[in-house]
């Protein structure tokens, strides 16, 4: 087991890779828990957790709203709680951006932590204290920056994921190794069976070096003003393919690395042989590069994007693999990539 230490403005958290979900009870505090999780993660690991009271909600992305919010703020008063209470998320990536928010508003803030039960949660939603919901179709536009008091990263948990669930995650891990770390991308370069194949080593090792990065560059911008916008890299171009398409957040953040990827080559900022081995890496892992409809429609939606100054918007390019810097880009040159 690796652990971790995010230091937080309002709290710290401590990110725990490779510990078993069977001994979480070791991290909770002396004091009422209550248990967050939808209902698919509740079928397969709800009996763990009948110590508890457990709130159930949906798992799929049109859940992650205001709606929901107040749901789990209704449940939490028939249940009692109050700022002494302890809020367990037990889910993938979902659950941990409504657990986080719902537990930093309910009486001002009480104490949450993550069980993280999927490849995206535990390489990315769970770690760096983001926490939000859906507004109107836009991604995480109502939210806060609250860290969880723990993060816990069973891989064995890993192993009931489908194909499409874990290429969410293989999308998070290829972004972080291009942020920072050249020789770990090689490294899955060279592996790519052992990824599929969830061998525990491996995909222990892959969520630790992301983690691992997220945290470091979180420890110094936790609230996103300079150096934490380079985790943006592939979101911008992708949440609007998600919002537009309707498709798997991992799917749109490779097609968003895909067009970071190319607006880098346009720029010279990376070779065509480093252009290529990001492309031919996410088509191995099975990931899209491109999309083939509504283009305007997902331009459309960039202009709504948070990241936006007028006609131009922030956007993280790439400088060779394993170094990224954030750009203004004109709507009109995303107008003109092609992949």
């Amino acid at each position: 087991m690796e652990k971790l230490e995010i230091q937080g403005s309002l709290s710290n958290s401590t990110l725990l890779i490779g510990e078993s979900f069977h001994n979480y009870k070791l991290y909770l505090p002396n004091k009422q828990v209550i248990v967050l999780m939808d209902d698919k993660v509740r079928g397969l690991y709800g009996k763990y957790f009948e110590d508890y009271p457990i709130i159930e909600i949906g798992q799929t992305e049109k859940n992650k709203t205001l709606s929901t919010i107040e749901n789990i703020m209704g449940q939490l008063l028939d249940l009692n709680a109050d700022r002494s209470t302890f809020l367990l998320a037990v889910g993938g990536g979902i659950i941990c951006d409504i657990g986080g928010f719902a537990a930093s508003i309910y009486l001002r803030g009480i104490e949450f932590g993550f069980i993280s039960t999927t490849l995206l949660s535990q390489v990315d939603a769970s770690v760096g204290g983001k926490n939000g919901v859906n507004f109107k179709g836009f991604k995480n536009m109502v939210g806060v920056f609250n860290q969880p008091s723990f993060v816990l990263c069973d891989q064995e948990m890993l192993k009931t994921l489908s194909t499409e669930d874990l290429n969410c995650g293989f999308a998070e891990i290829v972004k972080h190794t291009l942020i920072s770390d050249a020789e770990m991308f090689e490294k899955l370069e060279n592996n790519i069976e052992k990824a599929l194949n969830i061998e525990t080593d491996f995909i222990e090792a892959l969520v630790a070096n992301s983690v691992r990065i997220k945290a470091g560059i979180v420890n110094k911008d936790e609230k996103e003003k300079g150096e934490r916008r380079k985790l943006n890299l592939g979101h911008t171009y992708g949440h609007a393919v998600e919002k537009v398409l309707g498709v798997a957040h991992g799917n749109a953040v490779s097609i968003g690395l895909a067009i970071s990827a190319k607006l880098s080559l346009n720029r010279g900022t990376i070779t065509a042989n480093d252009y290529q081995r990001v492309v031919n890496l996410l088509k191995a892992l099975n990931l899209p590069i491109m999309v083939t409809e509504k283009h305007e429609e997902i331009l459309e939606a960039l202009l709504m994007d948070k990241k936006r100054e007028g006609n131009e918007i922030h956007f993280v390019l790439m400088h060779g693999i394993g170094d990224v810097s954030l750009e203004l880009i004109s709507i009109e040159e995303l107008k003109k990539i092609e992949l």
